[in-house]
């Protein structure tokens, strides 16, 4: 810790022979003199830094009693630690003046004298000399900080460097992730309780690695540092006030922990792969056995009953890399200086999109328990390949480059992960399902792309008011994209053309069974087990109003008779949505 010069010191040096001039209590005496100087101005305060020994031989100060407590104030408003006056022969006094020892006293400003034989020089240089000798010290010890934390740097971890850092310091250290979970910590508890640093941690989290912040709380200073070379990977929570040698070797504390998370980040590369690799296997599957899909997902960590698949586009539409964090964030306002412009249409704007894509679902993996994200490509025809849903999506302008996909549990609050590492990227949210149903709630997901280009916004399965929206819009590859979300389910069926054209045939007929029957050539049971069928596909009931009205708007838009909005934006079609059908 730094050990500043106090008055009391330069009092015990006795080649200066200081006086005090009266009784002055201990606690005026530790004041800390940070620099020496002279002045006879009769208003000197405003040229006062604060902390001077403040030097005068009282050559233009009157001896009103007035006058002196005016002088006096004047000092001490300025900041001064202290008042000295020269005495001598020549000089105006041999010994302080008693008004003006009064009004020092009065105002709490110790008044030293300063004899004869001692010039000021020699006070001035003792304490630039002592200031001098502090500042050595305190870069000797920043020094040895840094030392310390780089030999620490090379064990293994994070734990060491920060336990290093607090010894040192005295200052408490612990590292979070980007969602403000512990990771490692200097001592066995943090000192200050997490909860109470949060609002800190995710104001500097939401600008990435733009800026950092602090704040008081419990009585302690807080300070949050972004962590990572190039993204977020981490943050500092620094809780105490470092001094002046600790506040030097933050800079380099910080490096020194980027570097180990980016080394985390590095080494973790084989088993996000592994993870990818399993999450193809269970979607290669068309009808996994339950007992084997659940399986899979426990040994990632994935251990909820039911889970959802989510599809996040990498790239915007017209092929330009997306940027992380605040960037992103600005954009999706509509802040900052306007869209990035695109980039050529080359192997590196390929590569920068993939990049782009690891990159994402690195941070996303990271953030969703289990982990298990993958990659897909995309070819410049805008048709994503390898959807696990086994259909492609040929949806004019739909994903131009790689989507990212993941499979999260139910209880995932995804919408705030999207929202922190894919900020202002279409995303798409199917519904929560079986694991061996997973691969129909990512297709449902990859439909709802369009969605959420559209609206600005993640777009999640039954969403509601999702049938109104496009209504609105009326814009034919969002419909596209919607009919997909909603029928996806029975193209991956066997027989799949059965029930999508049953299904359109009995919503024609207003659901009158005899007359689907008859149009279909097919027995009334037929039609009922092929609905019950198609109904546990897209788990959808045709006794719920707004799913017929879904599933109505969806054949309409598949067969190509996309209603118009109406006045009040509802369709206009020649046929209007089913009544309840009576069984």
């Amino acid at each position: 810790m730094s050990v500043p010069l106090h008055l009391s010191d330069l009092l015990a040096r006795p080649d200066l022979r200081l006086s005090v001039t009266y009784d002055v209590p201990p606690h005026l005496l530790a004041r800390t003199v940070e620099a020496a100087t002279v002045s006879d101005l009769l208003s000197p305060g405003k040229w006062l830094q604060g902390g001077e020994l403040l030097m005068t031989i009282g050559l233009l100060l009157p001896m009103e009693p007035a006058a002196c407590r005016a002088y006096v104030r004047d000092v001490a408003e300025g900041g001064a630690a202290c008042l000295a006056l020269g005495l001598g022969q020549g000089l105006p006094y041999q010994e302080a003046p008693e008004p003006l020892v009064t009004a020092a006293e009065e105002a709490g400003l110790p008044l030293l004298t300063v004899p004869d034989e001692v010039p000021f020089i020699a006070v001035t240089k003792a304490v630039f000399d002592a200031r001098a000798t502090e500042q050595r010290a305190a870069l000797h010890r920043a020094f040895a900080t840094q030392r310390r934390l780089t030999a620490a740097a090379a064990g293994d971890g994070l734990r060491p460097m920060l336990a290093e850092w607090t010894a040192a310091t005295g200052v408490g250290a612990a590292v979070l992730d980007p969602l403000g979970r512990l990771l490692a910590a200097g001592e066995r508890e943090p000192r200050t309780p997490l909860a109470q640093a949060r609002d800190l941690l995710d104001r500097v989290a939401a600008h990435g690695l733009r800026g950092s912040a602090s704040s008081t709380a419990g009585g302690q200073q807080l300070e949050v540092q972004p962590l990572g070379a190039r993204r977020l990977r981490g943050l500092l929570l620094l809780t105490g006030r470092p001094d002046d040698a600790a506040r030097s070797v933050v800079p380099g504390l910080v490096s020194l922990l980027s570097l180990e998370l980016e080394r985390r980040h590095l080494r973790d590369e084989p088993e996000r792969r592994r993870r990818s690799a399993l999450l193809s296997e269970l979607l290669a599957e068309e009808h996994p056995a339950p007992g084997r899909a659940r399986d899979m997902l426990h040994s990632v960590g994935l251990t909820t009953e039911r889970v959802r698949g989510v599809v996040v586009e990498a790239v915007s539409g017209d092929g330009s890399r997306t940027r992380a964090g605040h960037d992103a964030r600005t954009r999706a306002t509509g802040a900052g200086s306007g869209p990035a412009a695109p980039e050529p249409a080359d192997g590196s704007t390929a590569e920068s999109a993939e990049s782009a894509a690891q990159e994402m679902a690195a941070d996303l993996a990271l953030a969703m328990p289990g982990g298990l994200v993958r990659v897909v490509g995309g070819t410049p025809g805008g048709t994503t390949h390898d959807i696990p849903a086994g259909a492609p999506d040929r949806t004019p302008g739909g994903p131009s480059g790689p989507v990212v996909e993941a499979v999260v549990g139910e209880d995932l609050d995804i919408r705030d992960v999207l929202a922190r590492f894919a900020p202002g990227r279409p995303a798409g949210i199917g519904p929560v399902t079986a694991p061996e149903a997973v691969r129909v709630s990512l297709r449902q997901a990859a439909g709802l792309l369009a969605v959420s280009r559209a609206s600005g916004e993640p777009a999640e399965a039954r969403q509601s008011q999702a049938s109104r929206l496009l209504l609105d819009l009326g814009d034919r590859r969002t419909l596209q994209g919607y009919a997909d979300t909603v029928l996806g389910p029975l193209d991956l069926a066997d027989h799949g053309e059965e029930l999508l054209a049953t299904l359109a045939a009995w919503l024609e007929t207003g659901g009158a069974w005899d007359a689907t029957s008859r149009r279909l050539g097919v027995h009334r049971h037929t039609v009922r087990n092929r609905l019950d069928k198609a109904m546990d596909l897209t788990g959808r009931r045709l006794d719920d109003p707004d799913d017929r009205f879904d599933l109505w708007l969806a054949t309409r838009i598949r067969r190509g008779g996309t209603p118009s909005p109406g006045p009040a934006g509802r369709p206009t079609s020649a046929t209007p949505p089913p009544t309840p059908p009576e069984r």
